[in-house]
């Protein structure tokens, strides 16, 4: 079982400026098959954005995606944690906060994500959870697999 974040977490990450459009942030989410994005200005993290931010913070309220930015529905000063941190210590933040996805940054940059699918396929590999998280992608018309 793992024991650091580094161990588990999906290295690199994604990242949209604060002006991008909800559809080039949704857009880069399907290209590269995640549903969340962070939000960064000169290097710095701003906030993360999910494809449920988009979905029930614009979306369901009529607005229009072409126009909204990424900072106006992201969530700001999200909760992040170390590489070198605990396991427990990301299930506890993401308990603690109601979160899922965690972004893991080192000495103030970004180096990575957590998710709650990262955190079931290291500590319980036979779990609902694992199972769908190690599933192929569903493929949309006019898409190709990743």
């Amino acid at each position: 079982m793992a024991e650091f974040v580094r161990e588990v977490m999906t290295p690199g990450v994604v990242a949209v400026r604060p002006d991008a459009s909800l559809v080039e942030a949704a857009q880069l989410m399907r290209a590269q098959d995640i549903g969340d994005v962070l939000v960064a200005a000169e290097g710095q993290v701003i906030g993360v954005l999910t494809d449920r931010d988009i979905t029930l913070r614009a979306v369901a309220d009529g607005a229009d995606p072409l126009t909204v930015s990424a900072q106006a529905v992201c969530t700001p000063n999200p909760v992040v944690i170390g590489p070198d941190d605990a396991v427990s210590a990301a299930v506890e933040l993401m308990r603690g906060h109601a979160i899922r996805r965690l972004p893991v940054m080192e000495d103030g940059h970004p180096v990575g994500m957590v998710s709650l699918g990262d955190l079931a396929l290291s500590q319980d590999p036979e779990s609902a959870l694992a199972d769908i998280s190690r599933a192929d992608p569903d493929t949309w018309p006019g898409t190709t697999p990743t």
